[in-house]
């Protein structure tokens, strides 16, 4: 039951950025493919457990285009992916987000 609800997640996930034109471009289309495919468990809700992300996860933020991707995150974004653990994954994979930015409507808060 719980492999059908996470595909039906990553589904819904795929299908909402499909569905209300995100459209990745400057760069970030890229990012973006490699984040859903790597990331994409690390990321969504609930806000809680937050999981270390692989290897493989950190190695695609780490290349990733931020500020375009952010640029990206609108309000049907932000109801499925987590922006808590957003910031989570990007802090644990050495590419903390800048405290105070915006990356969608959420503002990242300053570091604990």
């Amino acid at each position: 039951m719980a492999k059908h609800l996470n595909l039906f997640l990553v589904l819904a996930f795929l299908v909402s950025m499909a569905t209300i034109g995100i459209q990745a471009d400057d760069g970030c289309d890229n990012d973006l493919n490699g984040l859903v495919n790597e990331c994409k468990q690390y990321v969504m809700y609930p806000a809680n457990p937050k999981i270390p992300p692989s290897d493989g996860c950190c190695g695609v933020v780490q290349k990733a285009n931020v500020p375009c991707l952010c640029s990206k995150v609108n309000k049907e974004i932000e109801k499925i992916v987590c922006m808590e653990k957003v910031v989570y994954v990007a802090d644990y994979c050495k590419k903390p987000l800048q405290p105070g930015s915006q990356c969608g409507s959420y503002t990242v808060p300053p570091a604990a």
